[in-house]
């Protein structure tokens, strides 16, 4: 049995996994930093990083648990994308540890395993089309199979994740701004009108949408009428998500699609999910459990499993990468 320790620090979440072959998670261990960046409206690269180089030893041994290295057959951990210190950070413990063990070392693609993960729930099916949805992410990435990837579509500004925190900020909620968003917009109604985004072929926009917001908000403040913080999460939320879904649509329509899911942290969205389980019939949908849809290092051990079988790994000196093509 092959068993896989990974590390997972690419921003806020510290976290270290043992997973096997057979796709059983053996150790867990996720700790995340929101509380912290909260006090600041958003993470803080350095803030994050030192508080990466705090935890990391800790959550390690508490994910080994008692348990030898021997019993470890590779050490993984996220090379890219993501903030480049805590980025370091994981890589610096993955390298000490597979060279002190002399152990094989991965480097794995933060959306791969967000990706894969996905195969806890269900095998995947090829062609596949999986949505990509995070603060830092929106891709629509399209896989003939487990080795191929191609960016169908991406977002020309902001990530659909970064568009829920500027306008959550807009709108006085707080960091992070997709739950609070997501919460109000459930007592919201069809009330103010914000403009579709239009973008051509696959990709998305959502800085025009964002805009909409502020100077709907900046209108209304010089008549010196309220907002309706509940009916602007409602609208914002309803066209945000619309444009994610058009644009999945559009690809399953113009190629074979077998199988639909949707990875990263707005995958949680509770509209988002309904919109897509609603509208995506006849393909294999797969939605993560919500506990998938975070950062956590399981995904980096699934992802990294893959590299093990075709024997992809990487030597000490390979450097992090902030910017990081999930094609590459």
């Amino acid at each position: 049995m092959t068993r896989i320790l990974a590390i997972e620090s690419s921003c806020d979440e510290t976290a270290c996994a043992i997973v096997n072959d057979k796709l059983e998670i053996e150790s867990s261990i996720v700790t995340s930093q929101i509380d912290t960046h909260a006090r600041f409206g958003g993470v803080v690269p350095e803030v994050a990083s030192r508080m990466h180089v705090e935890q990391i030893s800790t959550i390690i041994k508490s994910a080994l648990n008692g348990r030898s290295l021997d019993d470890i057959d590779a050490i993984a951990y996220t090379r890219g994308p993501g903030l480049i210190g805590c980025l370091h950070v994981g890589a610096a413990a993955a390298k000490s540890l597979a060279l002190f063990y002399d152990k094989p070392l991965i480097g794995v693609h933060h959306l791969k395993g967000h990706i894969f993960v996905n195969e806890l729930i269900e095998p995947l099916h090829y062609p596949l089309l999986a949505l990509v949805v995070s603060g830092g992410h929106t891709e629509l990435v399209y896989m003939k199979d487990e080795d191929s990837f191609e960016i169908l579509g991406t977002t020309l500004d902001d990530a659909i994740g970064e568009a829920y925190d500027k306008v959550a900020r807009i709108m006085d909620l707080g960091y992070p701004g997709g739950p609070k968003i997501d919460k109000l917009a459930k007592e919201g109604k069809p009330h103010y009108d914000l403009p579709l985004p239009k973008v051509s072929g696959y990709d998305f926009s959502f800085s025009g949408l964002k805009n909409a917001c502020l100077q709907l908000s900046d209108r209304l403040k010089r008549k010196g009428e309220p907002l309706i913080g509940a009916d602007l999460a409602y609208a914002f939320q309803e066209v945000a998500l619309h444009h994610l879904l058009d644009k999945t649509l559009k690809v399953i329509n113009d190629h074979e699609v077998k199988h639909v899911l949707i990875a990263g942290g707005v995958a949680a969205n509770s509209r988002l999910r309904s919109l897509m389980s609603e509208n995506i019939k006849d393909i294999n949908l797969t939605l993560p459990p919500l506990k998938y849809c975070t950062d956590n290092a399981t995904m980096i051990a699934i992802a990294a499993l893959k590299e093990f079988k075709h024997h992809r790994f990487v030597d000490l000196d390979v450097a992090s990468l902030s910017s990081f093509d999930i094609d590459e």
